[in-house]
């Protein structure tokens, strides 16, 4: 399953990010797992009366499914987090898809509860988890200067899949009993595998050509020629030197970075969007049963659901497209301040809805700024952390939403029943939302962009937080200095003795250019690691 490579799973990205090309079969497999892992507890919710009847439990029994379901999703965020870094997104994600799939086919030989609990809701949203996370890391490496735009694509695979996996299962429950059902969905959740198998990671090709660099010095070493041996010798040791140092990088690299909280965009996003999951899926759940209690039909209740599902299919990517604009991406957390800043008024002003007229116009403000809220959420956070601390970044903000699920819908229930009036309850929830977004404006103006304003230093190339094709870049370089460094010293003594040979000019003449970073002129003084002084303090900036 794969060996582990704690560069696979931080995904350095050591090539330039495609945005495109096999990137589009990435984002196709991110938009499936998207829609199963958002869609899919809320999908089985059309089993729980049968479940009900044959298990002699009430709807709050049943209804732990899908909340075990989605607390797996959430609170393992840094396990997954730990297993990507240690072994790849690809393995990770074969794993979930066989997991998630596993669960549902043994949730249909169940006998009660609780071993519907263990297999439907654990085994299951745990395997939706270690694909979810993953996939969206590795649409963040191949994806730089369209990323925005992917993200939206990626994020409307949630409405989607939620509107024909609902009908789906209520045909399955019709012909095959709630057991059958369980036994296609688990089927179904297959699927998964194969998204997880098109996750090809980006430094294949670096791979593939560091293997014919080796081959060129396995080949020079077999050459006849004592000069040309002992030199071809001398490279394949340095080459040895070189893969004995990187082992001992990826040793030494964390599983789980907690350094990204000495970032403080970070902290101010992680508290925002505590906020905003607080009240931010309260309006949904509660909207069928206020609109009953207004006296909507409950044919006509149910479909309003259905009108902020197909507005949230097109309003994700349109505002992916729209955050992907030049003049708007370098801003892009303040249009998502903006989106949760529309979402919350949009509570409060429809709190006093009364009639199926008002409720549908709700619908449509609340899908539309729902769908820009969830294009933009793993966007901003790409933005601040960058994808090399990426996965390590969203376990912990999904730990950290966690909580903020189990506290959020579960109080604004027990309040509906203490109260017995709904309209607090949408002031309530608009008013964390509108909050979670102000907190978020305010504090990225006032603490951000004052250290943007001070000039970075001329000599550190790194200063000033590039992009990620940047970063990338900068890793690159820094790797082949370090196998640069490992060849110079085994050359220096043969270098007067082939110093005629054509050949050996060449391959030192490929080995500055693949170094990028010691071109010694002819008599210049090198350093003792093999490269100049300058070129030393600049690798010593990162």
């Amino acid at each position: 399953m794969g060996r582990p490579d704690p560069e696979e799973g931080q995904l350095p990205a050591p090539v330039k990010p495609p945005d495109g090309g096999w990137g589009w079969i990435v984002l196709l497999g991110c938009f499936v797992i998207t829609g199963f892992s958002y869609a899919f507890p809320k999908a089985v919710s059309v089993y729980f009366k049968e479940l009900m009847k044959d298990f002699h439990v009430g709807y709050s029994d049943t209804a732990w499914i899908s909340s075990i379901m989605l607390a797996m999703l959430y609170g393992t965020g840094p396990v997954c987090s730990i297993m990507v870094n240690q072994f790849g997104c690809r393995p990770v994600m074969l794993i979930g898809g066989l997991l998630a799939s596993a669960g549902m086919i043994l949730a249909s030989f169940t006998t009660n509860i609780i071993e519907l609990y263990l297999t439907a809701g654990v085994l299951t949203g745990l395997g939706m988890a270690l694909n979810f996370q993953p996939s969206l890391i590795m649409l963040g490496t191949y994806f730089d200067k369209r990323r925005p735009l992917a993200n939206g694509l990626a994020a409307a695979g949630s409405p989607v899949f939620l509107s024909s996996l609902s009908p789906l299962g209520q045909v399955l429950l019709e012909k095959f009993g709630w057991r059958g059902g369980f036994l296609i969905m688990g089927g179904l959740l297959l699927n998964c595998c194969t998204c997880g198998a098109v996750m090809r990671p980006l430094d294949m090709g670096m791979k593939r050509k560091m293997g014919k660099a080796q081959d060129k010095y396995e080949a020079k070493e077999m050459l006849p020629i004592g000069g040309k041996s002992e030199e071809g010798i001398s490279t394949t040791d340095g080459t040895k030197k070189g893969k004995k140092a990187k082992k001992k990088t990826k040793k030494g690299k964390k599983l789980l970075d907690f350094s990204i909280f000495s970032n403080r965009g970070f902290i101010i996003y992680t508290i925002s969007k505590f906020i905003l999951v607080l009240g931010l899926f309260v309006p949904p759940i509660l909207l069928v049963n206020y609109a009953k209690d207004t006296g909507v039909p409950d044919t006509e209740a149910a479909f309003l659901l259905s009108i902020i599902g197909f507005i949230d299919i097109f309003a994700r990517p349109a505002c992916g497209m729209v955050a992907g604009l030049k003049w708007v991406r370098p801003h892009v957390a303040y249009l998502f301040s903006f989106s949760m800043l529309f979402n919350g008024l949009t509570d409060i002003c429809s709190a006093r809805a009364s009639n199926y007229t008002g409720l549908v116009i709700f619908c449509v403000f609340f899908g539309i700024s729902y769908g820009m809220v969830g294009a933009l959420q793993f966007e901003v956070l790409m933005a601040i952390v960058g994808s090399q601390k990426f996965s390590s970044a969203i376990g912990l903000v999904l730990l950290i939403e966690a909580f903020a699920v189990l506290i959020g819908p579960p109080s604004a229930g027990r309040l509906v029943d203490a109260l017995k009036n709904y309209e607090v309850i949408f002031y309530l929830a608009g008013s964390e939302v509108v909050l979670s977004a102000l907190f978020l404006g305010v504090a990225s103006y006032c603490c951000l962009n004052r250290g943007k304003k001070e000039p970075p230093p001329e000599n550190n190339p790194s200063a000033g937080g590039g992009s990620d094709t940047e970063e990338a870049e900068s890793d690159v370089q820094e790797a082949e200095e370090h196998s640069s460094d490992n060849h110079q010293p085994a050359h220096s003594t043969d270098n007067a003795v082939v110093v005629g040979n054509e050949e050996a000019n060449h391959v030192a003449e490929e080995q500055r250019g693949e170094g990028g970073g010691c071109p010694a002129g002819d008599g210049e003084v090198l350093a003792q690691d093999g490269c100049n002084a300058d070129q030393m303090v600049e690798r010593d900036s990162f």
